[in-house]
């Protein structure tokens, strides 16, 4: 791929070229798997390293309950782990049909967290990957949150707007509102708790987490403030080693998790766009934007019909990603007016994904989260643990595949890209490690900024600056405020509707991208990190 290097539009960083690349959204996690490299880690070492730093300084997006996905380059082929948490053995219908009134479900609180899966990631990831002692992984998230940092302006206002609503979650006051609010811009903030937990993880091995000390004292806060998880439930979960899925798009092959993540509805909107004269038109065009969009609503509807937990689903992957089929959804779209699908929207999302590629060749697309920024707002005391909110992803619809259930994993909204390409010997070369965070946003930025690079040859940080669109649950549209106000009112006059929302968790997302130079890893990578967020690419 030959790139344009130059960016039209403004922005505050760099391409980062290095043979070794940590790309997050925070700093001080960039530089924690820098060092780790540095020290003579390999990429999913220093992922591991930089994910426990995350949880630490990005709490408004994370936290040690958290979920996760991964896509790993390990040198000769692309492998998947589900990390993402089974609902408890109680939840069903019944169960939340006996505690809420008809067909409503909470939104925070215990009756929202399925079993965290991260901790239990970042060990199979390390089993299978991992090149340093366990134990060297954690030094310097352990110092980090002994000693403090300060905060920085972007988690600093999410932190802000979360304290109204989940000030009086369990364990939420103590841990995150010293001084009893939200810290401010440059205030240092310490949670010696998270340290000693981290240190116990670091020490003892994952099993501690589900098995041992911690997991029970999550059973018995659990049990104490109302909530359906056990000791068993903890003891009894898995994560998942998983086989990508794909589709071409331009002389490359496009990986994502398979379902239960939404990754899916990335892949269907690029298999729809493969037939719609997207190049006939230019990059900012109001005609390509118009494609673009249309494609990524087609996707949404079905893909909130139909994905779910696999064992649930009455429609396959391979039957969603036919070629046919999706040729005859890009017919549905029209190149003068703007189509309004029936269907539902997931909520909103809070998620940190970050990227690392080493020297040797192994590259890492890795994304944790905690779901509506701090998630289900409950902190387990004493050992400072946030959990998720995904059970909120659970329909109470009897008739959806999506239907709560013992043991079943919910609609996920967060998933890691990964794109490939074929050699002339017919062998497959990894091309880029990459990710959008920000719930629903998601598969919308993996196809905004994949269509910038494959179509329309922008470089990593000038396709991660560019103004961004956002279908939003209604299936009207949210224009980021960079984009040209003439360009709005011509999507408008081709009849989609704008609806301008304030969201202090998704916004337009935020990405991390690392593409490889060669086929050499000698050669090394370009990456970019994305200016609404606080973080950076660092390399050397």
């Amino acid at each position: 791929m030959t790139f344009n290097w130059t960016n039209p539009y403004l922005s505050t960083r760099a391409p980062i070229f290095a043979r070794n690349i940590v790309s997050t959204s925070h700093p001080l996690a960039a530089q924690a798997g820098l060092r780790i490299l540095q020290q003579g880690g390999n990429a999913v070492d220093a992922t591991i390293a930089a994910a426990a730093v995350m949880t630490i300084v990005e709490p408004v997006s994370n936290g040690l309950g958290s979920d996760c996905f991964a896509l790993v380059w390990d040198g000769q082929s692309l492998q998947g782990l589900n990390a993402s948490g089974s609902a408890p053995q109680d939840w069903d219908l019944n169960y939340f049909n006996q505690k809420y009134a008809p067909d409503t479900r909470p939104k925070r609180g215990f009756d929202t967290v399925t079993i965290p899966g991260m901790v239990k990631g970042w060990s199979l990831l390390h089993e299978r990957f991992g090149r340093l002692p366990w134990q060297d992984l954690f030094s310097s998230a352990i110092d980090i949150a002994k000693r403090g940092f300060m905060v920085t302006p972007v988690v600093a206002k999410k932190w802000q707007l979360a304290v109204p609503e989940l000030h009086n979650q369990p364990g939420f006051k103590e841990h995150f509102m010293p001084f009893g609010r939200a810290p401010q811009t440059g205030e240092r903030f310490t949670i010696p708790s998270i340290a000693n937990t981290l240190d116990l993880i670091a020490k003892k091995g994952a099993d501690c987490f589900y098995q041992g000390e911690i997991a029970q004292h999550i059973a018995r806060f659990a049990r104490e403030h109302g909530g359906a998880m056990t000791l068993d439930d903890l003891s009894n979960y898995s994560a998942l080693w998983v086989e990508p899925i794909h589709t071409s798009y331009e002389g490359y092959e496009v990986h994502e998790i398979p379902p239960n993540g939404q990754g899916i509805a990335a892949l269907m909107a690029l298999g729809i766009l493969k037939h719609c004269p997207i190049k006939d038109y230019a990059v900012d065009s109001v005609e390509s934007l118009h494609l673009q969009i249309e494609a990524m609503k087609l996707a949404f509807f079905d893909v909130y019909q139909h994905v779910a937990d696999p064992s649930s689903m009455t429609v396959s992957v391979e039957q969603l990603l036919d070629e046919n089929y999706l040729k005859e959804r890009a017919k549905l779209i029209s190149l003068d007016k703007a189509s309004t699908p029936k269907g539902s929207v997931p909520a909103l999302g809070g998620t940190i994904y970050l990227t690392v590629a080493d020297e040797q060749g192994m590259m890492v697309s890795f994304i944790q989260s905690n779901y509506m920024g701090f998630g289900s707002g409950v902190v387990v005391d004493k050992y400072g643990i946030s959990l998720q909110n995904r059970g909120y992803g659970f329909s109470l619809n009897k008739h959806s595949p999506n239907v709560v259930a013992p043991g079943k994993r919910p609609f996920h909204t967060i998933i890691p890209g990964f794109v490939t390409r074929q050699n002339e010997q017919g062998y497959t070369e990894p091309v880029m490690s990459f990710g959008v965070m920000g719930g629903d946003m998601q598969p919308q930025g993996h196809v905004q900024t994949l269509v910038r690079m494959l179509n329309y040859k922008q470089q990593p940080q000038t396709a991660c600056d560019a103004p961004r669109w956002k279908v939003n649950r209604d299936f009207s549209l949210d224009f980021e405020s960079s984009m040209t106000p003439s360009t709005i009112q011509s999507l408008i006059n081709k009849g989609h509707q704008q609806q301008p929302l304030s969201d202090p968790y998704m916004d337009f997302g935020a990405g991390q991208f690392i593409w490889r130079l060669s086929n050499n890893p000698d050669d090394g990578y370009v990456a970019a990190s994305d200016p609404r967020r606080d973080g950076q690419a660092v390399g050397f």
